[in-house]
């Protein structure tokens, strides 16, 4: 049996702040990606953004899509009509006080759900 081969790619955007720990952006591992930690920091303050929750979540979006982007995936490939499975905590306290973080595995390629 032959064996095959698992690529494994680091993904990085320059249109997004570097990561605020030792991790990258996001991995890809064949066609699937997983999306570190995203918080709702601006590229060039590399700060929270200010305006709460709502402004940071925009924020946090809108890094997302560069990593997404610069994997060749979309938000399509991440939230679909058909709900993904996902998880939800609280924690006592996130890098640079932030009011919450993004996680996210999405797909590179085409997709053909069945």
């Amino acid at each position: 049996m032959a064996s095959q081969k698992t690529i494994r790619k680091i993904i990085s955007s320059p249109l997004c702040p570097k990561p605020v720990g030792p991790y990258n952006q996001a991995i890809l591992v064949n066609h699937t990606l997983y999306l570190s930690g995203i918080l709702g920091i601006d590229v060039k303050t590399e700060k929270l953004v200010n305006g709460g929750a709502v402004a940071e979540t925009r924020q946090a979006l809108l890094n997302m899509g560069h990593i997404l982007k610069e994997a060749g995936s979309n938000y399509n490939k991440v939230f679909k009509e058909n709900y993904p499975a996902r998880s939800t905590f609280q924690v006592g306290k996130l890098p640079m006080a932030a009011q919450l973080e993004i996680e996210a595995i999405a797909i590179t390629g085409e997709v053909e759900t069945i």
